[in-house]
This record gives C-alpha cells, structure tokens and sequence, in this order.
C-alpha cells in the first residue's frame, strides 16, 4: 500500500507539471488558431529567471514570483512584433514561433556555457504521513497546479473578460462586431500563456537540472496532450495533459522504461485515430 500511494504521489506531481506546462500551449492554440513551438523556450526562460535572481542574491522566491511575470512581458513583445503580422496564415506564424525558439535557446545555452546548472528547492526535505514521506515541494506544485487551474477557470467563466474570451473562441467575427477587439484580447491571451509557461519553468527547474534544452523535454509531450484534449475548450488541453501525464509517468512502473515512451505515443495516436477532434473539442467559427 505504501509503495501503491508513493507511485500515485508521483504521477499526480509529473501530471502537474504537464498540466501547467500544456494549459498556456492550450490558451494560446485555442484562441489564436496557432501552435506555440516556442513554448518550451518559455519554460526555459522561467527556469532561467530562477537562476539568474539566484545568482543576483535575490533568492529562489523572487526568481519564482518574477518568472510569470518577465515570461508574460515577453510573450506581449513576441505577438505584437511578430505572430500578429501573421494571424492570416497561421503556418507561417507557427514557423516564426520556431525561430524564435531556438534563438532564445541558443542565447540561453551560451549563457549557461552548455553546461548543467542544479537549484536547490525553496523548501527542501519531506513530511511524513502514516509512515510514508512525500516531498514538499513536489507537494507545493501539486497545490500551485490546482490554484492555477481553479484560477484560470474562475477568470474565463465569472469575470467580463472571460465572456469577452469566450466570444471571441466561439465566433471571433461576431465579436468584432459587438466591439469586442480580438486584437487586444489575443495579446492578453499570448501573454497569459507565456506567462504560465514561465511559471511551470520556475516551478519545476528544482526537479530538473537547468540546460538549455529543459524546456524541450516536455514539448512533444505537450502538443500530444492538446491534441489529445482537442482544441477551442479550457477543459480539453487539461484533459489530455492529465492523460498524457498519468501515461508518461506511470507505464515505466508497469513496463520497461525504454519502451514506455514509444508506448505512450502509440497510445495517443490510437486515441487520436479514432478520435481525431479529441476529448473535448468545440467549433471555431
């Protein structure tokens, strides 16, 4: 039963991260009509604001809090100067999002030297119930992934701009003609997803030795969960990274670890074969 609870511990804290991680990606496909593949550059990024505030003296904490932030600022900067000279052909948009991706990786690995930097969690050691240790700050992502989501929820469904996001995915012309401006809102709506890339970043760079290419682990995994999920809903992006996490983090108990991956995506494109709008998927107009 201990070892039972301890694997389940595990899963729920990697399908957190994938959560976090897939959510922004999820955002930003759902309201713009295009995949980010920039987005693990951003996870990157958000786990080098933890390392540069670490290195400034300013602490794990202030580097944690500034990451969503300075992540945000960017994606602002990245849609205005670039994705948005593009929403009319969407492959050349995912195109300059790739572009930008690998410049800001290949900043970030000179910076680093190519080598691997480890930081220490914030909050360190374990706690104990019933005889059976959890980590906490594993424990800590699990409970940030939960506000998060609750969060995100309560904005899109109770506040006025969530009905204004909502508009604008149902049908995006409508919304212009009531005045709602979808420019500003896919602005805000790129910015919140960076935003959200850089805080899983800072959240999970503890867990995962900084290197460049931290953010590029979990990238494919991501855009199978939105696929999976399927495209337009907050709910079906979560869906898939759920299910998506549970698979990665779960079969290497059940199977050898080298077959666990490519079990993973035999899995999901099954899924996507016979479901190819995904879990939950809602018309664009």
């Amino acid at each position: 039963m201990a070892d039972a609870i301890t694997v389940i511990f595990d899963i729920a804290s990697f399908t957190s991260v994938m959560v976090l991680i897939v959510l922004g990606l999820g955002v930003i496909a759902s309201m713009m009509g295009i995949f980010n593949f920039a987005h693990g550059e951003l996870v990157l990024l958000g786990a080098y604001t933890v390392y540069l505030s670490a290195s400034a003296g300013l602490g794990l904490w202030f580097g944690i809090l500034a990451a969503p932030v300075a992540v945000g600022l960017l994606g602002v900067v990245m849609e205005r100067l670039i994705i948005r000279r593009f929403y009319a052909s969407p492959i050349i948009a995912m195109l300059g999002t790739y572009a930008i991706g690998l410049v800001i990786r290949e900043i970030v690995r000179g910076l680093l030297g190519g080598n691997y930097v480890s930081i220490p969690e914030p909050i360190s050691g374990a706690f104990t119930i019933g005889g059976i240790n959890f980590s906490i700050w594993r424990t800590i992502i699990i409970l940030a992934t939960l506000s998060v989501l609750l969060a995100s929820w309560w904005m899109l469904a109770r506040t006025p701009i969530g009905l204004r996001i909502r508009g604008a995915l149902e049908n995006p012309m409508l919304a212009r003609t009531c005045g709602i401006s979808t420019t500003r809102l896919y602005s805000l709506t790129f910015a919140f997803g960076s935003a959200l890339a850089g805080l899983a970043g800072a959240l999970i760079v503890p867990l995962y030795q900084l290197s460049a290419d931290i953010g590029i682990r979990f990238l494919v995994q991501a855009f199978l969960s939105v696929m999976l999920g399927g495209v337009g809903t907050f709910q079906g992006p979560v869906l898939g990274a759920g299910t998506v996490g549970v698979m990665a983090s779960g079969l290497p108990w059940l199977v050898p670890p080298v077959l666990a991956d490519p079990l993973v995506f035999l899995i999901a494109l099954v899924i996507v074969k016979l479901r190819p709008q995904g879990f939950i998927a809602a018309g664009r107009s």
